[in-house]
This record gives C-alpha cells, sequence and structure tokens, in this order.
C-alpha cells in the first residue's frame, strides 16, 4: 500500500483555511439565525407584545443582513483590498 504524498502546504496556508472554515461557520448561523427571525417574525400574533417584538425583529434582521453582506463580500471578494473602517 502507498504512502500518501505530505503536503505541499505550509503552516501559514492550513492556518488561513481552518480561518476560512471558521468564518463559512459564521456566515452559516448568521443564515439560520436569519430565517428563524424572518420565520418567528411571520408567526407572531397581533397585539402590543406581538407588535413589539415584531419591531424588534424588523430590526434584527436587518442588522443580520447587513453583517452577512459585509462579512460575506470582505471574506470571499475583497481580493486584496484593504478596509480601513
Amino acid at each position: 500500500m502507498a504512502h500518501p504524498e505530505p503536503s505541499a502546504r505550509s503552516a501559514e496556508q492550513i492556518a488561513e483555511e481552518q480561518a476560512m472554515a471558521e468564518v463559512s461557520d459564521v456566515l452559516l448561523n448568521l443564515e439560520h439565525t436569519l430565517a428563524r427571525a424572518k420565520k418567528a417574525r411571520k408567526r407572531l400574533a397581533s397585539g402590543v407584545e406581538g407588535h413589539n417584538a415584531r419591531l424588534a425583529l424588523d430590526d434584527a434582521v436587518k442588522s443580520l443582513e447587513v453583517a452577512r453582506k459585509r462579512l460575506q463580500q470582505d471574506a470571499y471578494f475583497a481580493g486584496d483590498d484593504l478596509r480601513l473602517i
């Protein structure tokens, strides 16, 4: 049985891949959280309590969408650009 050749990847490349896997997990969690918030918003009953919760969920959905978009763009589509803000 032949032994596989050792990886030609450097320790830095391996660390970068592991870090990007963590970013991918964060994006997955954001997607799941967004889906749950949207589902909860639809299921809320009318009334004062439901109204206030719906407003809070509206704000949460907007904030989560902004966070998801920025993380996705900066992690996967930023190229070599450095964002200062």
